[in-house]
């Protein structure tokens, strides 16, 4: 430190102590404060102020901390113009019913601006049932789309040509079969592989931390998330084999601190795996999801920010990762549903505007934000437009994209980010130390940090220490006044009667030679996607491939700890 900075900061020192004894003191005697502790979300005490001071006791330094736009540590964002080369992507997350349902629902959005597709599947296929399982009752077309084959998935995309558009899908345990029948139905278009912009969620880790839609036990089911990235990274696809996730691990009631080191941990899993194949560290497509899951304004952008750092340094210093790309990934992001209220339901676009901005000013390369009836059904037409014109008002008209990392240099936020920073790679070494995220789980030692935060905030809550407008404060009473979506109760019978129909009238000789290949190549230990693939494109269904998977893999039962 120069001199002159030194007596800069002990002059800054001087005048703070003269404000804290007169100013702030008289302020103090004379209105006081609404609470003895103020806390983000995640109970990192908020200091009433902040200035070079504060920086200056940790050290802090442009260079490492910051740097610039484009460049490693990335903090300040992956691309040196940001926003003013290219807008963030809007996507929807989105589908129900059947295929026929969802197709409508995407050319909808697609008239109305939207530039990338997610599918939001039902329980059944995320857990690689078909309709007709009986275990299927009730919950088929419910949360999302019932996706049996390849005929499902060319009828979500009928006249829709998939070579024009950002494709992708929020599935884990069984992506890979997912990503098969993308890459089918886009064959049927005449469309190959190499021109898909498709992405698959594919991150089976977080399931068994905080889902729960989990199939097989950890260690296989890691083997087929990385069968799915070396097929992408082997064949040069453009494609993203895979987002760490962090939505749903926040979802379960995790705080900040345990999302991002959770997240990264279970990253590590798979680049361990992954590195032990023969792929270059350099040559991954990495895109990261950390969902917007609270309403901590500066905490969520400090999140992203300090996160971007995190990864760049562990990608140069334990990875030796010498491509800057490798160092930097996209962000997907969003809010949450679970984060809005049924209770007083329009206050939820408020909510979702307010984590949209966090979104821009965090700098994510992908955004969506849930709409206000989230938390009582899937969205209605009206209501997910609502969600593409609020992104569309900020990235527009708000003229916050028009600078790169607005927010740089304030003290809380640069302060906040090293806070972050800090305490996440802390609890990312507890968990390495332990033998990495993979005997985390199995120890349950991440699912039960999550629970005992999770009972934290609902204490707080339900005390009324954290107020939730319309839940806990300014309650109202009377019937929720906007009209909610109503799935046909016939199309879940529709789509039972639609996969028996395939599986009486397609090739079943072909179907039976397919499925024996992918229950050789499991035994085998060879990389299942390109079996499943010739499968997908027989019209073997999810259920059946997974059932080939189960009799070699079996399913996971989590332990109790």
């Amino acid at each position: 430190m120069k001199v002159s900075d030194e007596n800069n900061l002990n002059g800054l020192k001087k005048e703070k102590r003269s404000w804290e004894a007169t100013s702030l003191k008289a302020d103090l005697e004379g209105r006081g404060e609404l609470k003895k502790e103020f806390k983000t979300n995640s109970g990192i005490p908020v200091k009433r102020l902040y200035t070079p001071l504060d920086l200056a006791e940790k050290g802090w330094s442009y260079s490492n901390q910051l740097g610039f736009p484009g460049e490693y540590p990335f903090t300040r964002g992956i691309n040196p113009t940001m926003y003013r080369g290219a807008l963030p992507r809007i996507f929807s997350y989105s589908g129900y019913a059947s295929a026929k349902a969802t197709n409508k629902r995407f050319k909808y959005l697609l008239g109305q601006g939207i530039t990338a597709l997610s599918i939001a599947c039902d329980l059944p296929t995320q857990i690689g049932m078909d309709s007709d399982n009986p275990l299927s009752r009730g919950e088929v077309g419910k949360i999302g789309v019932a996706i049996d084959s390849l005929a499902d998935m060319e009828g979500i995309f009928a006249g829709m040509p998939m070579d024009k558009m950002y494709v992708s899908a929020q599935t884990n345990s069984q992506s890979i079969v997912i990503l098969a029948l993308i890459i089918a139905a886009a064959e049927k278009q005449g469309v190959s592989p190499e021109k898909i912009k498709a992405r698959v969620q594919n991150d089976v880790l977080k399931e068994f931390i905080a889902r729960g839609t989990y199939i097989f036990p950890p260690k296989p089911s890691v083997k087929l998330t990385c069968d799915v990235i070396e097929y992408v990274t082997r064949n040069k696809l453009p494609m993203w084999p895979i987002c760490y996730s962090g939505y749903h691990i926040r979802e379960a009631g995790a705080n900040v601190v345990q999302e991002m080191a959770f997240t990264l941990a279970n990253a590590v899993a798979y680049l361990d795996e992954l590195l032990s194949r023969g792929i270059s560290i350099d040559e991954l497509p990495t895109q990261m999801v950390l969902f917007v899951a609270g309403m901590d304004f500066f905490e969520e952008i400090c999140k992203y920010r300090a996160f971007r750092r995190m990864w760049a340094r562990l990608m140069k210093e334990r990875f030796k990762a010498k491509n800057p790309r490798a160092m930097a990934f996209d962000y997907t992001t969003g809010s949450q549903a679970e984060q809005y209220t049924a209770q007083q339901p329009l206050n939820n676009i408020v909510r979702g505007t307010i984590q949209a901005m966090v979104e821009v000013l965090a700098g994510v390369q992908l955004t969506n934000i849930a709409a206000m009836d989230e938390a009582l059904s899937i969205p209605t037409e009206e209501s997910a437009k609502l969600v593409l014109r609020t992104m569309q008002i900020i990235d527009y008209e708000s003229c916050i994209t028009n600078t790169v990392d607005p927010l740089a240099g304030s003290y809380y936020v640069e302060s906040l980010t090293d806070e972050l920073e800090e305490k996440a790679t802390k609890l990312f070494e507890k968990v390495e130390a332990l033998g990495g995220a993979i005997v985390g789980i199995e120890r349950g030692f991440q699912q039960a940090e999550i629970a005992k935060e999770a009972y934290e905030q609902a204490r707080l809550i339900e005390s009324g220490e954290r107020v939730i407008v319309g839940v806990n404060k300014f309650q109202e009473a009377g019937p929720v006044p906007i009209k909610l979506t109503k799935v046909d109760p016939k199309e879940e019978e529709r789509q039972i009667a639609r996969v028996k129909k395939l599986k009486k009238e397609r090739d079943n000789k072909a179907v039976k030679v397919a499925l024996a290949r992918i229950k050789e190549s499991a035994l085998e230990g060879i990389n299942l996607f390109p079996s499943i693939l010739s499968a997908v494109k027989v019209y073997a269904t999810i259920g059946e491939i997974c059932d080939e998977l189960r009799s070699v893999y079996g399913e996971y039962q989590q332990p109790a700890h």
